[in-house]
């Protein structure tokens, strides 16, 4: 049995899950998502927890277990305290700036880079800094692909750390040319 399929998803206050046609329709106060139930898949919604099971051992059945259950987990979180990624730009003269709801970003190029978020997403930097960006949403994969669109814009080198990373993120450094000179 999976070991997190077995986990039972605690509803908190304030969302509501309903099945409606293999769709788990997940809706809180940040919003409404909507997770398919996989085949040979069963929901048991019981006093503030859901439960996930399978219906036989097959191994799709097996594979789909875990992953749905934190699908479904992921969504409940999501549209009750939602997500958020942090991404940080390091480099002298690096910056980024709003345009409207798209970000810009100065990171060394000959042009402005335009980062135009998903569905669902929003961008915003830190008050008085150029350099922190904060990715929020209610879908987890729609904001780690935000942030990794933005991140791969201009990943950070290994010998001067210039670059956009994420925040807490390290960079493993190299020392260069200097330190294969024999004496």
């Amino acid at each position: 049995m999976s070991r997190i399929g077995k986990k039972e998803i605690k509803i908190p206050s304030g969302v509501n899950v309903e099945i409606k046609n293999d769709i788990a329709h997940v809706k809180g106060p940040k919003g409404t998502l909507e997770v398919k139930i996989p085949e040979h898949i069963s929901l048991t919604i019981s006093d503030e927890q859901i439960s996930v099971t399978r219906d036989n051992e097959l191994r799709t059945s097996r594979q789909n277990h875990g992953t749905f259950r934190s699908l479904l987990y992921n969504a409940v979180v999501g549209v009750s305290e939602g997500f958020r990624k942090t991404l940080e730009i390091v480099g002298k003269g690096y910056r980024a700036n709003m345009r409207g709801a798209d970000l810009v970003l100065h990171i060394g190029y000959a042009h402005d880079v335009v980062i135009t978020p998903e569905e669902g997403v929003t961008i915003s930097l830190k008050e008085k800094s150029t350099n922190v960006i904060y990715v929020d949403g209610i879908s987890k994969q729609a904001v780690g692909q935000t942030a990794a669109r933005i991140r791969e814009v201009r990943k950070p080198e290994p010998y001067l750390g210039k670059g956009i990373k994420y925040a807490g993120e390290y960079i493993r450094r190299k020392e260069g040319k200097r330190a294969g000179v024999a004496k």
